[in-house]
This record gives structure tokens, C-alpha cells and sequence, in this order.
């Protein structure tokens, strides 16, 4: 029981972090916030043919595929709040990135395990880091490309 209050409370808690900000950001970076969770969503995918890694608890019928929780949850929320603190400082968004994506393979994920929720199966963590940390750079790229539509509406 406590675990599916671990997992309900990682989906729906990061998401009141929100009213932290105002309509005007959460616009201009709900779009990077939405792309990754479809990459995400991507990710979870592949991993679950190749079993990269086992769910063993979830709290929606499709979770053993896709950790809800996580996906939709804090990485999507995390997202927003990375973009929202190093927008234009791209060293520093490298520099967060690495720790995030760190902390996630080398003691989350282990922990998580630990917790019987999930662990890792056919991808080590090492691997797991380089994924993540290689979206990130996707996802930076995908932020740059939007910022362009930004630019163009405050010159019209």
C-alpha cells in the first residue's frame, strides 16, 4: 500500500509545484514539457521489448509498460522546472542534466528496486545515464527550435 502512495504521490504532487509560476511561463515551456513526455512514453517502449528493465507494481492497468508515475509525473514536471531555472544557459542545463540523470541511474533506480516497485534487467546503469543523458540533448534541441516561435510572435 505505502508503495502505490509513493507512486500516486510522485505523479500528482510535481504537478502543484506549477502554481509556483505564472500562466506566461508554464506556456513557453509546456511544449518541451509535452515533447518529452511523448519521448518518454518512446523510451518506456523500447524498454519494455527489450527489457531493459522489469515494473513490477503500478497504479494503471498499462503501468507494467510504461511507469506512469515517473513518465507523467516528475521527469515531466522536472523538465519543465530544469528549462524554467537554466533557459539560456546551456552549460548549466548540461551541468543539471548530469547530476538529474545521475542521481536517477546510480540511486533512484536502484532504489526503487529496493522498494520491489522496479529494477533494472538487461541495461546496466552506466547505460541507462548515457539514454538519458543523450535526450537531453534532443530535448534542449526541440526547446531551441520552439524558442524560434517566441521570437517570432514578440516581432510581430
Amino acid at each position: 500500500m505505502a508503495d502505490k502512495l509513493i507512486m500516486f504521490a510522485a505523479l500528482i504532487l510535481p504537478w502543484l509545484t506549477l502554481f509556483f509560476t505564472n500562466s506566461q511561463t508554464i506556456k513557453r515551456y509546456m511544449p518541451v514539457t509535452i515533447f518529452t513526455s511523448l519521448l518518454m512514453t518512446v523510451i518506456f517502449q523500447i524498454a519494455y521489448t527489450y527489457k531493459w528493465w522489469v515494473i513490477y507494481k503500478w497504479i494503471v492497468p498499462w503501468g507494467y509498460m510504461i511507469d506512469i508515475s515517473f513518465v507523467y509525473g516528475i521527469f515531466t514536471v522536472g523538465t519543465f522546472w530544469i528549462f524554467r531555472l537554466t533557459s539560456h544557459k546551456f552549460p548549466l542545463y548540461i551541468i543539471v542534466n548530469l547530476i538529474m540523470d545521475a542521481a536517477m541511474a546510480f540511486i533512484a533506480l536502484p532504489f526503487l528496486g529496493v522498494l520491489g516497485i522496479a529494477r533494472y534487467e538487461n541495461i546496466a546503469p552506466w547505460q541507462y545515464f548515457l539514454v538519458m543523458f543523450g535526450i537531453s540533448f534532443i530535448i534542449y534541441g526541440y526547446h531551441k527550435w520552439q524558442q524560434k516561435i517566441y521570437e517570432t510572435d514578440e516581432s510581430v
